[in-house]
């Protein structure tokens, strides 16, 4: 189906309630509906937005076009939880209403103030020539959950150098001021990030651009986040327009980061190391932080990509979001691992200790399509060792480790469903190791896997048959021994 500009663009508040039960309905027949992720109720999720802790709860907004699996009139849409492991629908945060934010409420974050919830976001307007006009704009929230915008933008234009892809504005405090880091593009169709400072979280003003060894890195920088973490300075954002090099930068966008000493505010000067991908899959983009009450840092990512077409896209529905992964920082890369509270999720368990020897292996009751899986290879003298997952005798994703070529391999080019394939079936990365580590959360359409404590992150969305639950172990040429645990979900 193709969509008109008047159909992306008609408010939620103007489409009847027939056909939202409609559209529901047909959403909710999908086979590829997720059981533990976050995911829209209709139409399309993207961006994660306003990740916060506030008034004893954790609280995450996405980018939601509610009417359809296309890019539309965007709302922010509101979940909470007690524990990062369960969430619940609030519903509509931010409704595109006002004329700074006319043609869709854009990413930004969230920091809690004055006993209030601050959420800053994009206001995105067009006009009577499809012209692009952003706003930097702020709403609040309370304690009662009742969520006020403010009246006007505060930051009601592009700083002169900059082209009108200039958004996504995440804020945090440091000694008595607030900082506001914004993803743009130069006019000369490069990226970079802009800083404002404020004292009140209203008035803001221009400090200028981070200062990176990061020249003509592609031609924009989304999603912009800054924190200290262990004390050093963590710059993450998504890069667009990165030309595939080797095994990095395989996907249609990037998203990653880059480490260094703290950011010198309000100077701006950064000194850091390299642009390292945050996720080795083929599903991940703008990630967001938070740090909690006890100062763990959190991530939330959108298990999806701009410009691609997804198999659900046929039953009007689109994308969803990552589990949280808390980051933390070892000899300057960023480590991912699944938050602790996800192991509230674990049901009846199995475990397997066994060799394998040049061989493919079942064990009973390790199956399933919606599961939590740990396992394990050491004493490894085989060339590959790995996992066949969502399998049956025509689909099946493989994880495994490469030991002659010391790479982790994720191929999912008999997954099921066929979608994106110009981009390539088959993702890999570098890994040096003696003993390899998969823990893995398979839902059913995703799977996401941490290798050695987090050392690498590789999220894919498949899409097999409902009866594609086969899982299966096995070594080429040589033994290892395996220990496995898998919990139902």
């Amino acid at each position: 189906m193709e969509w008109t500009r008047e159909q992306r663009y008609r408010s939620l508040e103007k489409v009847s309630q027939k056909e939202l039960s409609e559209l529901k309905a047909e959403v909710d027949r999908c086979q590829w509906r997720q059981s533990f992720h976050i995911q829209p109720e209709t139409g399309l999720l993207n961006d994660p937005n306003g990740f916060s802790f506030y008034n004893g709860e954790y609280h995450l907004f996405y980018q939601w076009f509610p009417l359809g699996p296309v890019h539309g009139l965007k709302y922010w849409y509101h979940m909470k939880s007690k524990d990062l492991a369960t969430w619940e629908n609030v519903g509509t945060g931010i409704k595109p209403d006002q004329f700074f934010d006319s043609h869709g409420a854009y990413s930004g974050s969230g920091i809690e103030h004055d006993d209030k919830l601050y959420l800053f976001y994009t206001g995105n307007t067009r006009d009577e020539n499809w012209v692009r006009h952003p706003y930097q704009c702020m709403a609040w929230m309370n304690k009662e959950g009742v969520i006020t915008k403010a009246n006007r933008p505060i930051i009601d234009h592009v700083p002169e150098g900059y082209t009108d892809h200039f958004r996504d504005p995440k804020v945090w405090e440091n000694n008595d001021s607030f900082y506001a880091i914004i993803g743009a593009q130069r006019e000369n169709k490069t990226g970079a990030v802009i800083v404002y400072r404020s004292h009140n979280l209203e008035e803001w003003h221009l400090l200028g651009e981070v200062v990176t060894q990061l020249e003509n890195f592609g031609y924009m920088w989304e999603c912009p986040d800054y924190f200290d973490l262990d004390g050093q300075g963590v710059l993450m954002f998504s890069p667009q327009g990165l030309e595939p090099s080797g095994d990095a930068f395989q996907n249609i966008y990037q998203s990653g980061y880059v480490v260094g000493n703290a950011l010198e505010l309000p100077a701006l000067n950064y000194t850091h190391g390299a642009f390292t991908e945050l996720d080795h899959g083929f599903d991940f983009y703008a990630p967001q932080t938070m740090e909690d009450p006890a100062g763990r840092r959190f991530m939330v990512g959108w298990m999806g990509l701009p410009e691609i077409a997804y198999p659900t896209d046929q039953s009007g529905w689109a994308h969803c979001l990552t589990v949280p992964r808390e980051l933390t920082i070892q000899n300057g890369k960023l480590l991912q691992t699944p938050v602790k509270e996800m192991a509230k999720k674990r049901k009846d368990h199995r475990e397997i200790n066994d060799m394998i020897n040049s061989q493919m292996k079942t064990y009973h009751d390790f199956e399933g399509a919606t599961y939590e899986l740990y396992c394990a290879f050491d004493l490894i003298t085989a060339k590959e060792v790995g996992i066949v997952l969502r399998c049956s005798e025509l689909e099946e994703t493989i994880i495994k480790y490469d030991a002659g070529n010391q790479k982790v391999v994720f191929d999912r080019s008999n997954s099921g469903e066929k979608f994106a394939e110009e981009y390539g079936e088959i993702r890999q990365c570098h890994l040096s190791a003696e003993k390899v580590k998969f823990h893995i959360f398979v839902d059913r359409s995703s799977v996401e896997v941490f290798i050695n404590d987090g050392e690498v992150a590789m999220t894919a969305r498949i899409f097999p048959d409902h009866e594609s639950k086969g899982i299966r172990f096995f070594s080429i040429d040589g033994k290892s021994r395996l220990e496995a645990v898998k919990w139902k979900y």
